[in-house]
């Protein structure tokens, strides 16, 4: 998943010649990309995620539902390989089945489309790197792969591991993210023991079986930042103040590594030292998603969501990528194929039987249980697990055409959401991995946006992208981070000084990432002066810090979203007793929650 060392790249190429099984040794065994290196813990920044809104009520028309028999198309086969992931329901629906049926959206756009389920990382990076490495001779070739959908917290790492070597056949040929099918809300997650839940501090030492450096892994490494925890890197020692993690060759290995009691000896660390000592630990905690959370409830239980995509809710959209160089060859299949996805995401959205078909198909396409199975963790139940304790199981959503418009903030006053995740946690990778991951594509060299945008202004009839509205009734009931920021006033005022601006927008920035989340802005003073005028002034700053958000974007922080709670000098960080403990305490603490 990661950049590929010189030597590395070499290989690479012989081995895509020599078949697939091949580039996954040197991606995953060989350890040219995956190195095992001994690294000290790291504290984590806190990681804000922005909104996946709730469903909207129907507004378009309900389509046919597509048949089951394969259409008969004379236009080239498009090949998609995908995770099993109820996130591209709109994309199942839109498809009828594996491959393009008779009266389907995409059968109606003459986009002949064949989709395969694919849960080896390695292998979609060899498929895409595959077809490329054929396309640039043969524009005809049935070899390889057109498009992967993969977490979009994630692109980071898998760009990093594929680009390089796809610009080795020009830069025309890199990969770009260009749609997305959806988001996963709660089904992606840290299950952990029910004591973490209560006390997150309980959770270091942990042992957690992972997927490294994906999606539900950032979800772990977002929690731990959050909560003050460190992460060690290093797969193999073992620290008692920090997060550790087992590599998992997937998210169901990360979840069978939990049920079989999986344990190791390990060496112990202590601030990136070996202390001498040899530790059992055994697995205690997993990142996964459906239907590896169903798993594990089913057949051992034990654990319960600690954290998960419903509360990272715009962590994880469902990126679709595709090369270069054949979209803009093939503009006019991009743009029917994203029309397709975009329609059949409208009827997943608004009408039952569309999510009951798109279930049905999903079923056939990840050959696994049956279509009530994917429509019942695509909604998300809480259920109880092998040993009675009630767990939160499934959870995503399809994304229409109205939400990609949003997501990557080409509404007016919108922002860039995605661009803000790939960025963030492109970020996180490369700090606690900087010898596997020291650099990763830019998000503007990877996000096409002209295929949204073509396909946007020719649409007349389209649903709206889900909202998030706050009661400002409503209180903050649980709590997901607390920082003090150091945003300066002039003396004895609520002016903001010329300096605080800086630190504004980085304040902006973050909670613009977590904009599904209530704000409480808490001002607080020194204890210089009189109490009730100094309880006045900090709400006073506190109201000016709210003023500016709004300002800068209201769309983004509607009427209730942010509250104002004034303290004065009550609640002092230290000892008001040098000028320098008395800077400290004026201040504004900024809570975010639900």
């Amino acid at each position: 998943m990661n950049r590929l060392t010189l030597p590395g790249r070499i290989l690479v190429t012989a081995l895509i010649l020599g078949g697939l099984w091949g580039l996954k040794w040197l991606i995953v065994d060989s350890g040219y990309v995956l190195k095992k290196t001994l690294a000290e813990s790291q504290s984590v920044s806190r990681i804000d995620l922005p909104d996946a809104p709730r469903n909207a009520a129907a507004a378009v028309p309900p389509a046919a539902m597509p048949g089951d028999k394969v259409a008969s198309l004379t236009s080239p086969e498009i090949r998609w390989q995908c995770w099993a992931w109820n996130a591209q329901m709109g994309l199942m629906f839109a498809n009828g089945g594996p491959k393009t049926t008779e009266g389907s959206l995409m059968a109606k756009n003459n986009v002949n489309l064949s989709l395969t389920r694919q849960d080896d990382v390695p292998q979609m990076q060899a498929s895409l790197i595959k077809f490329a490495s054929e396309y640039k001779t043969n524009p005809k070739t049935t070899e390889g792969i057109h498009f992967v959908t993969i977490m979009g917290d994630g692109a980071p790492s898998f760009l990093a591991g594929v680009n390089p070597e796809l610009e080795k056949l020009g830069p025309e040929y890199r990969a770009q993210i260009v749609y997305t099918c959806g988001k996963s809300l709660g089904e992606d997650k840290l299950m952990g023991p029910a004591a973490w839940k209560a006390n997150p501090q309980a959770a270091k030492g942990g042992l957690c079986a992972a997927y490294l450096r994906d999606g539900d892994w950032n979800i772990v490494v977002k929690w731990c930042g959050d909560n003050g925890i460190k992460v060690n890197p290093d797969e193999k020692s073992y620290d008692p103040d920090a997060m550790n993690f087992v590599a998992a060759d997937s998210y169901i290995d990360a979840s069978q590594k939990y049920i079989s009691d999986y344990a190791e000896d390990r060496p112990v660390v202590v601030n990136g030292k070996a202390t001498g000592e040899t530790k059992r630990v055994k697995v205690d905690a997993v990142a996964t998603w459906t239907p590896g959370d169903v798993m594990i409830a089913e057949k051992k239980g034990g654990l319960v969501s600690i954290v998960s995509t419903k509360e990272y809710r715009s962590q994880m959209p469902c990126v679709v990528i595709g090369i270069k160089k054949w979209m803009e060859d093939n503009r006019p299949v991009v743009e029917n194929i994203i029309d397709a996805v975009a329609k059949g995401g409208d009827q997943v959205k608004s009408y039952s039987a569309a999510l009951n078909k798109a279930g049905e198909i999903s079923a056939a396409v990840y050959k696994e249980e049956t279509g009530p199975y994917w429509v019942k963790y695509y909604n998300g139940v809480s259920q109880a697990d092998k040993q009675g304790q009630v767990v939160e199981l499934g959870g995503s959503r399809v994304h229409n055409l109205g939400d990609n418009i949003e997501l990557f903030g080409m509404g007016q006053g919108s922002t860039n959401v995605y661009k803000i995740v790939y960025t963030l946690f492109g970020d996180v990778t490369k700090q606690l991995y900087p010898k596997l991951m020291p650099t990763y594509p830019a998000a503007d060299e990877v996000i096409d946006l002209s295929y949204l945008k073509a396909v946007a202004g020719r649409t007349t009839n389209r649903a709206e992208a889900d909202k998030l509205t706050f009661n400002a009734d409503d209180g903050i009931r649980d709590k997901v981070a607390e920082k003090a920021w150091n945003i300066e006033f002039l003396s004895g005022s609520n002016k903001l000084t010329p300096a605080s601006q800086k630190v504004l927008e980085s304040l902006f920035n973050d909670l613009i990432v977590a904009s599904n989340l209530r704000v409480e802005l808490h001002g607080h003073t020194d204890n210089l002066g009189d109490a009730a005028k100094n309880r006045q002034l900090s709400e006073d700053r506190a109201f000016a810090v709210k003023q500016w958000l709004e300002t800068k974007s209201a769309s983004n922080f509607p009427d209730g979203r942010l509250a104002v709670i004034a303290h004065g000098s009550d609640n002092p960080l230290v000892p008001n007793s040098t000028p320098a403990g008395r800077a400290k305490n004026r201040r504004v603490t900024v809570v975010m929650g639900k």
